[in-house]
């Protein structure tokens, strides 16, 4: 038994060998691994033999039957990918070309506007994203009992600073890194600072708890509001064109003395009303003021030689508004039919 086992496993290589198509593939098939082949008829006369020699023959069998299968499967999917192709391959034709990704539409208005500013001699700055209550608060003349500091508009977080104190926050605003940066460089300064801020509050499609940003102070001898006014007229007409007015309306900062919120005129219908500026002409794309002098003078500057001005800018507003994007949650979001649109 053993022999007529062995005597067809040679014939099946054999005739493995001799195969070079599917449909000779398929005749072997059916000659020798069928329920009805070759292979098979001989396993059933395993069954006839005695205890012992069927152990034997049935161990031999198996391994015979595993081998035969290991090489038809194998020829098998050689076929099935279409085996070895002779054809003729031009290495000079163009190969397919990489799908382009695609800018975040806040990365576009960043690049816009730090280009606008370095452009006038703005440096860009930096700073921490958890930050110290003092950066945060204390040094922006936010005094201890202000709303700002409510748990319901704040994010505390839960771990020690290096005093061992528990100070540290989400920061709410990027201003911090006005302070920061005055410590660092001193006066005169001009600089921008574009990031991610961070306010504990629901999310709808107006609001967002992670959104961005961006700072822009001027510190030096002599700098009046008219001054800041002259910028933030430039920045308008960069952003929306030559026509575009600027309208300054008191608003109170406590860092800042005085306050004012920029508005420009509505690009969308040239100051002449509509739904986007709610028939105003008027569209609010700014906060600004002069710098608080109790925060130039924790930031180690002395208010009686220089004097500056700062402005912020909600760049998620600022897309929203030139793309026409009514959902703020988009940003975050991560939908490429979303960010493919840019």
């Amino acid at each position: 038994m053993k022999n007529k086992l062995q005597q067809l496993k040679d014939e099946i290589s054999s005739q493995l060998n001799t195969v070079a198509n599917n449909e000779l593939l398929r005749d072997f098939e059916n000659k020798y691994l069928s329920r009805k082949g070759k292979l098979g008829k001989l396993m059933k006369e395993i069954k006839d033999l005695g205890e012992d020699a069927r152990k034997e023959i049935g161990q031999f069998a198996n391994t015979t039957k595993q081998e035969i299968n290991a090489k038809y499967l194998e020829i098998k999917k050689k076929f099935a990918t279409g085996g070895p192709k002779n054809e003729f391959i031009d290495v000079t034709l163009p190969g397919n070309n990489v799908k382009h990704g695609h800018l975040h539409p806040i990365t576009l208005i960043q690049k816009e506007l730090e280009e606008l500013f370095t452009s006038l001699g703005f440096i860009i700055l930096d700073g921490p994203e958890l930050e110290s209550d003092f950066y945060n608060f204390e040094a922006l003349n936010v005094s201890k009992h202000h709303p700002a500091r409510d748990m319901q508009d704040t994010f505390y977080v839960d771990k020690k600073n290096e005093a061992g104190e528990y100070d540290l926050v989400m920061r709410t605003q990027t201003s911090p890194v006005q302070i920061r940066a005055l410590e660092k460089h001193g006066a005169p300064l001009r600089g921008i600072s574009v990031g991610r801020v961070f306010r504990s509050e629901a999310t709808d499609v107006r609001h967002e708890h992670t959104f961005y940003q961006m700072e822009g102070l001027m510190v030096g001898e002599k700098l009046s509001f008219a001054d800041m006014k002259g910028v933030l007229e430039l920045v308008g007409k960069k952003l929306y064109g030559p026509e575009t007015e600027l309208r300054m309306r008191p608003k109170f900062y406590p860092f800042v003395e005085p306050g004012s919120n920029g508005e420009y005129t509505c690009f969308l219908c040239a100051g002449q009303g509509c739904r986007v500026c709610k028939h105003s002409g008027w569209l609010e794309i700014l906060g600004c003021g002069m710098i608080h002098p109790d925060v130039l003078r924790a930031s180690g500057v002395d208010p009686e030689k220089y004097t500056g001005f700062a402005f912020g800018f909600g760049l998620n507003r600022l897309v929203m508004l030139k793309y026409g994007i009514d959902d703020i949650r988009l940003f975050n979001s991560g939908d490429m039919r979303f960010l493919a649109q840019f």
